[in-house]
């Protein structure tokens, strides 16, 4: 029988996230979308509550938490601000695929010291010419003795002048595909790294987001995860981690989004009554609340699967999908309840009708997740 109830624990954890977000996140958000300033106080404080790099596992000192418990915590943290909210996952991106390949000395390297510190990390997959085409990419590595050297470009990378290490996928061959690809966690003061220009976004505008270009980085053999050739199967498992995250924060910005817009329905009058008691505006809101949980359950769905130790790689892209879909219609949704206020930069919606276009293009573009989807539909339902 499934079980919705959450463990007295998982409880404690989300409850301590909201108040988190309601506390520290929500009163600053307005100000660090203004300023674009990178949000190191709050990570500070996240990192003091124990909500920073919430797939640290216990072999280090980390929490342990089941993804499940991780994307309900991440959902209460998105709620106060996806973009602050965005520099803060950005560190289990990164710490997915060193989990997923990395040695017991690399995870002592690399991921303990995030648990007695704000340490970010980075995921440098995307490039110039290769986004949602992952196998496209032509950041490359040659064997040089004891290092490999790297050389090539990446773009839109979250905490790109933040971190301490990089995830980084590169080729031996750009002519090999997948076959040839390598991932590597590369250490940010090596020789050779050169960080671009902060870019200025539409949405979650202090999101620290930059190119990165690398030159010869002499990158010593013990940061190769896995095998030479592992990259690419190291990249899509780490999909199956990500996207969940990046779901449930758009679940967060939504169901942010929606209330708001439920609040102003029921204060602001028209004719003589709310507006959330004339028709229209009582099914915008109707439909945004159901589609706020259909898209929860995904994401649930999809984190349930991993922890049970099956495939979730459909489950994933669908939850990715959905909520990011959702979250672009309940944000519309919400500057359309709240009518011209809800165009101004004086009202919370605005903002969240912003950030949460990204919800759609990042961690794979919804269109590459119906490939996904239709791909998985076709291999499990063949015709007979």
């Amino acid at each position: 029988m499934v079980d919705f109830e959450l463990s007295e624990d998982l409880r404690s954890m989300r409850d301590l996230a909201r108040t988190f977000a309601r506390q520290e996140i929500m009163p600053v958000a307005a100000h660090y979308d203004q300023t674009m300033d990178y949000p190191t106080e709050v990570i500070k404080k996240a990192h003091a509550a124990g909500l920073l790099s919430l797939s640290l596992p216990a072999s280090v000192g980390g929490l342990g938490l089941p993804l499940v418990d991780q994307m309900i915590i991440s959902e209460e943290l998105a709620y106060g601000c996806t973009a602050i909210q965005t520099a803060m996952a950005a560190n289990d991106l990164a710490l997915g695929p060193l989990l997923i390949a990395g040695t017991e000395e690399q995870l002592e390297r690399f991921a303990k010291p995030m648990v007695n510190s704000p340490i970010m990390a980075a995921y440098c997959v995307t490039e110039p010419g290769a986004g949602s085409d992952v196998a496209s990419l032509r950041t490359t590595v040659k064997r040089d003795g004891d290092f490999y050297l790297l050389s090539g470009e990446k773009m839109w990378i979250t905490n790109a002048s933040k971190a301490s290490w990089y995830y980084v996928l590169a080729t031996l061959d750009p002519k090999a595909g997948h076959k040839a690809m390598c991932a590597f966690v590369v250490p940010t003061d090596l020789p050779g790294i050169q960080v671009g220009k902060k870019e200025i976004n539409m949405g979650q505008r202090c999101s620290d987001t930059r190119a990165i270009k690398f030159t010869n980085v002499k990158v010593p053999k013990n940061c190769l995860l896995g095998q030479e050739g592992d990259g690419f199967k190291i990249a899509m498992k780490a999909f199956d981690l990500s996207r969940p995250c990046t779901a449930t924060s758009a679940v967060g910005l939504a169901q942010c989004a929606f209330d708001h817009a439920m609040r102003y329905a029921q204060e602001r009058v028209t004719f003589g009554k709310p507006i959330a008691a004339h028709q229209a505006v009582a099914f915008m809101l109707a439909d945004m609340a159901q589609e706020i949980e259909a898209a929860r359950l995904l994401v649930w769905k999809a984190a349930a699967e991993h922890d049970a130790g099956r495939r979730n790689t459909k489950f994933a892209s669908m939850a990715k999908c959905f909520a990011g879909d959702v979250a672009n219609r309940v944000a519309t949704n919400a500057v359309q309840i709240f009518g011209g206020y809800g165009y101004n930069t004086e009202y919370p919606v605005e903002k969240l009708m912003r950030d949460a276009k990204i919800f759609q293009i990042y961690e794979g573009t919804n269109q590459i997740q119906r490939l996904i989807i239709s791909k998985q539909l076709l291999e499990e339902n063949p015709l007979r």
